[in-house]
């Protein structure tokens, strides 16, 4: 028994703060995907937040014929759309950015090197930021977390050649967006 199964198994028996394992196990990681899909911090916050208690509730539903992971990625992913649907306001990942403020200035470079790193991740983040949102998530999914098309089959419930076909129109969608931000920038 891997240690997902154990937790969901302690869970199911009563003793609810086994979930709080597979929380600490997944947040981060759910968090971080969820950012560069909804584009703002406070909002995947709330999304991971909502997609842990509802599967905690459901977690009597969980077959594990998808990996834990894999089921938790589609509840939140269905909370994403959700609260989207129900006009919530989302923001973009620039708006998002002026509102925490800039990253802390790293020590270990020169003052121009980090200027332009910082520069090159703002040019990345707001081209992805441009791509739609069914390419967004495909091409996070994929790029990001590093998850095999049939991973993310799973977790937005469409067939392989569909993730496939979504991600090559990611890429080339990203690569225009990125064309057109740098362009910008140079004038």
């Amino acid at each position: 028994m891997n240690d997902d199964a154990h937790w969901i198994a302690e869970t199911l028996a009563g003793r609810s703060s086994a979930f709080g394992q597979l929380v600490a196990k997944y947040q981060d990681r759910l968090y971080n995907t969820l950012v560069h899909v909804v584009g703002c911090q406070a909002e995947a916050h709330d999304v991971a937040q909502d997609a842990f208690v509802q599967a905690f509730v459901k977690l009597d539903t969980f077959q594990g014929a998808a990996a834990f992971y894999t089921w938790l990625y589609r509840i939140a992913f269905n909370v994403a759309i959700s609260r989207r649907r129900k006009g919530r306001p989302m923001m973009s990942v620039e708006q998002a950015r002026e509102l925490a403020g800039e990253e802390p200035a790293s020590h270990d470079e020169a003052p121009t090197e980090n200027l332009e790193r910082e520069e090159r991740v703002a040019q990345v983040q707001s081209a992805l930021s441009a791509v739609s949102e069914e390419h967004r998530t495909v091409l996070v999914l994929r790029e990001i977390d590093g998850l095999p098309y049939e991973t993310i089959a799973e977790i937005l419930e469409i067939p392989v050649g569909t993730v496939r076909s979504r991600l090559f129109r990611a890429r080339m969608e990203l690569r225009e967006q990125l064309k057109e931000v740098m362009h910008e920038d140079a004038h």
